[in-house]
């Protein structure tokens, strides 16, 4: 039996959803680890701002950098064959103009070599999505729980839980994709909502804390891997636990290392 090609175009994405095919997207800030989700079956590869937070240790998403997302950016692409790549905007690189949006996301666009960007917002923000897709940008829209605006939220928070929440987020998924966009990231958002604008939108929703009713799913990778022990949140599923196999791994090398055991002989040059 075939199995069906992956996306390679931000066109089969939607494709994809029109046949019911999930798609699988994960997170990657450097080459080695994209070629290793590549091969490991994914769809497309989110360089997201949770880079901030997940390997530079800040507290939020809201102090990384245009730069700094260029830099990850051009790392990831650089492993990804040719598996789609988005790269999150920052904060305050395209929330204070549309002119300056589109030259944040040019640079971006022009500098790593990915398919897309991605941006968060609803209706507030489809100008300045619908702007970035006249020039010939992709964009992947986010709505729901939007890490930018998680002081505003109140917090790291389910939204649209009571009824008046919930039409507005639906009203913010139909703006975001007449604006153009060619997906849409639903997170914490509850289940049967999310469903209900999955069913609603024409472009494919993907889901963090979201539910199955979206039409793909993503997870932080060092999450989805168990290196960042202290997070636990309801919707994550960790599927190694890496972070006690590199506590290991670096345990047998400090013993090696200082009961003389390595380097031995064999890996040594005569």
């Amino acid at each position: 039996m075939n199995q069906p090609k992956p996306p390679r175009s931000v066109l089969d994405l939607l494709t994809m959803k029109k046949e019911g095919r999930k798609i699988v997207v994960l997170t990657a800030y450097d080459a080695l680890f994209a070629r290793l989700l590549v091969d490991g079956g994914a769809d497309l590869l989110l360089v997201g701002d949770s880079v901030n937070q997940v390997l530079a240790g800040a507290a939020s998403t809201l102090s990384a950098t245009l730069d700094q997302m260029i830099y990850h950016g051009t790392a990831v692409c650089r492993g990804s064959g040719e598996t789609l790549v988005f790269v999150d905007l920052p904060f305050m690189t395209y929330q204070v103009s549309i002119p300056e949006a589109l030259r944040n996301a040019g640079r971006v666009m022009q500098e790593t070599g990915a398919h897309g960007v991605k941006l968060e917002g609803g209706s507030h923000i489809a100008p300045t999505i619908k702007a970035l897709v006249e020039i010939g940008i992709p964009v992947m829209g986010h709505i729901g729980l939007t890490p930018q605006s998680v002081h505003a939220l109140g917090g790291y928070r389910v939204q649209g839980r009571d009824p008046r929440a919930a039409e507005r987020l639906l009203e913010d998924a139909r703006a975001v994709e007449a604006a153009g966009a060619c997906a849409i990231v639903l997170e914490l958002v509850p289940a049967p909502l999310s469903g209900r604008i999955s069913a609603a939108l024409t472009i494919p929703t993907i889901g963090i804390g979201a539910g199955a009713g979206c039409d793909g799913q993503v997870l932080v990778t060092p999450d989805m891997l168990g290196l960042n022990e202290g997070f636990n949140p309801k919707f994550l599923k960790k599927y190694a636990n890496m972070g006690e196999e590199v506590r290991q791994a670096a345990r047998a090398f400090a013993a090696d290392v200082r009961g003389g055991v390595y380097p031995d002989q064999e890996h040594s040059f005569d």
